[in-house]
């Protein structure tokens, strides 16, 4: 009896209840699903489904499937092995290959090991390529770009947003498809996958002869973002917290009066009653529709914060634990996060969970014409991290966790599209694989405000690029510790602001010392507010600096919205790696500190306390160069003096606080040069 079957699109192979296949799935892409006993789920809340067809060859012992430039061999020869899969380029180049069972030590390159009661802990080893370089798993607080060597969390936590794709130097794409809590290792003589409770193992893999050509077709099987609102383009303020109308329309009127564009204005969390209501406090917000038209007024979006916690005082408790809309804790008190009362989290995988939660603040919100919503605590943040301990509609947290954020998201999405908006951005503060096609601008989370925290935003935002994630940004200054008296933490905002202007969301925001303590009516003590976090709260030079970024945003509207075009048409990041505009040029692969917004425009930001100056390297050999001994040198123009150079050296160039070092590629946006 054969070992292996085939249909159009795929190959299978069966062995000792094992059942393993290999299927086409979009261009020059695989997807491979195995179970070691009984049926295959092929079902997939993350990839769209793809009208592929393949080439398949069958032998006794090994079979063959090829799409377009991609191809896989199973073979099962050997005398102690069951199936390994080995996968090759269009050249017949292996780029990723299963670990064998290596003779007398009997190895299995898919080990599931069985938990009591069901399903599996999961772990699939490859065999590691040690000259390989690796890029994106979505967001980690390190400013480490090439990935190889990395132990990585596959889980949520603040600030921390696992989505495991990655993208290799050998012209590969790979693609964990399982949202359970797990971890993986990309070690020197292997690479190991684990994810701790599963049913199935489950990945996409894709080949690509550019870094660009890759994204293209992991975004079309994961989603593309919708277009970016005009609003999305420009200036959006915030802190930590306008807390009552007054305050936010004295900053906006300030704003208006000086004439500086603000394009969202951002109103905080615990504006509301008790987490859970879901609507403005009516002694702090007493007509939030005068407020909104009048901010719109000024050309204004409100953004409003939504938290998924639901306090056990809060109005809709009851009817919500009643109805199962609550995350489960498995055992012990039932308090998922302990922050001005007891809270539970809303369970966002329940499809009527969302659509109750998006009702309440349809009904509460959308009234007074607020259409942005800021989905924050997305992770969601579990005081502590058990994440055994809590089960979703979808299943266990700890099988289907890193789902979380993505259908919180989703359920926003869906409810705005069914009310016709369809110039939807929602902040979120996490993120999984298909986010991106909800409308989800991640933000990098409750960072500190120090030059480390700075350089690790700058590898995180290229990461989520190349994780599918165009919409991004980060809290403009850090969220923790930034004093606005202290002369360091200026200069810091100001390196921080100028690289926010070159973002894909230039969003100003923190938790600024001193606070102030705030009571209700009835005297309880609720959320605080920090200090002021406008530009001009920094005095007058700094103002003066951050309102000319200002300038430089808008003078780039043109460019960013051809930016996010790209993104919503092609799946392009906005922010993006030297190496993803200059592929040949090998000397990109390694620079993590340097980056391009779009492909002309290239941003080197002030990374480190009291720097006058840096290096720079300028690439040469451009994205679509078809041989570099013909191809000329590219030519970059300095935009803040006009003067031009060669690609292919490293300049020390002058960064004094009133600027940073931007080149542009010859011939495009002459309008920036002298501006800086």
């Amino acid at each position: 009896m054969s070992l292996f079957t085939n249909g159009n699109n795929y190959v299978e192979y069966h062995n000792g209840g094992e059942v393993l296949r290999i299927i086409a799935w979009g261009k020059h892409s695989f997807r491979v699903v195995s179970t070691p006993m009984g049926p295959l789920d092929l079902s997939s809340s993350t990839l769209i489904p793809q009208n592929s067809s393949a080439k398949i060859t069958l032998f006794e012992e090994y079979a063959e499937i090829t799409n377009g430039k991609i191809s896989a061999v199973i073979d099962a020869r050997g005398w102690n092995s069951s199936a390994v899969i080995t996968f090759f380029n269009e050249k017949k180049e292996i780029i990723l290959k299963e670990l064998d069972g290596g003779g007398a030590l009997i190895r299995k390159a898919r080990h599931y090991k069985p938990h009591i009661g069901g399903d599996y802990r999961l772990n699939v080893t490859f065999e590691s390529n040690p000259w390989e370089k690796l890029y994106g798993m979505g967001q980690y607080q390190q400013d480490i770009l090439d990935l190889k060597g990395c132990n990585i969390e596959l889980a949520h936590r603040n600030s921390q947003v696992s989505i495991p794709f990655y993208l290799s130097s050998l012209g590969y794409g790979f693609f964990w498809n399982n949202p359970a809590i797990g971890s993986v290792s990309f070690g020197k003589n292997t690479t190991q996958w684990r994810a701790e409770s599963t049913k199935q193992l489950d990945y996409w893999i894709t080949v690509g002869d550019t870094p660009a050509m890759i994204q293209h077709q992991y975004t079309a099987v994961t989603g593309r973002a919708p277009m970016m609102p005009e609003y999305g383009l420009g200036f959006w303020q915030c802190k930590l917290r306008y807390y009552n109308q007054e305050q936010v329309l004295e900053i906006a009127r300030k704003y208006h009066k000086y004439n500086i564009p603000v394009d969202v204005f951002v109103i905080d969390y615990y504006h509301w009653p008790r987490c859970g209501d879901f609507r403005f406090d009516k002694h702090f917000f007493p007509d939030p529709k005068a407020m909104v038209d009048e901010l719109r007024s000024y050309g204004m979006e409100i953004m409003v914060s939504v938290w998924p916690q639901i306090d056990w005082r809060s109005e809709n408790f009851q009817e919500m634990y009643q109805k199962g809309y609550l995350v489960k804790t498995e055992h012990g008190l039932n308090v998922q996060m302990s922050f001005h009362g007891n809270n539970v989290f809303y369970d966002a995988t329940n499809p009527k969970a969302r659509e109750y939660v998006w009702q309440k603040c349809k009904e509460n919100y959308g009234k007074y014409g607020i259409k942005l919503f800021w989905l924050d605590e997305a992770e969601p943040e579990f005081s502590t991290y058990d994440y055994d301990n809590y089960r979703y509609y979808a299943g266990t947290v700890l099988q289907q966790g890193n789902i979380y954020p993505r259908e919180y998201a989703r359920g926003f999405y869906e409810g705005q599209q069914l009310d016709r908006q369809t110039d939807v951005v929602n902040l979120v503060r996490c993120a999984w694989a298909g986010s991106q096609k909800y409308g989800t601008l991640v933000w990098s989370g409750d960072i500190h405000s120090t030059y480390q925290d700075f350089q690790n935003q700058v590898v995180a935002g290229l990461q989520m690029g190349l994780s599918g994630i165009p919409w991004w940004t980060t809290d403009i200054g850090g969220f923790h510790g930034g004093n606005i008296k202290d002369k360091n933490f200026q200069e810091l905002l100001i390196r921080w602001f100028q690289f926010g202007t070159f973002c894909p969301v230039m969003r100003l925001h923190g938790n600024r010392l001193d606070h102030e303590p705030i009571f209700k009516s009835d005297g309880e003590e609720t959320e605080g507010t920090g200090a002021a976090n406008e530009i001009w709260s920094y005095g007058e030079e700094n103002f003066e600096i951050m309102k000319k970024f200002i300038g430089i945003r808008e003078l780039l509207r043109d460019y960013t919205r051809n930016l996010m075009k790209q993104a919503h048409v092609e799946g392009h990041p906005v922010m993006r790696t030297m190496f993803y505009e200059f592929p040949d040029d090998q000397a990109t692969w390694d620079i993590k500190t340097q980056y391009m917004y779009g492909p002309d425009v290239l941003v080197a930001p002030v990374l480190e306390a009291h720097a006058v100056t840096r290096s720079v390297y300028l690439p040469n050999f451009s994205n679509d160069s078809s041989s570099k001994s013909l191809s000329p040198k590219l030519i970059w123009v300095d935009a803040r003096s006009g003067m031009e150079y060669e690609g292919g050296q490293t300049l020390e160039v002058d960064c004094p606080i009133d600027t940073l070092p931007i080149f542009l590629k010859k011939g495009s946006h002459d309008y920036l040069i002298g501006k800086l």
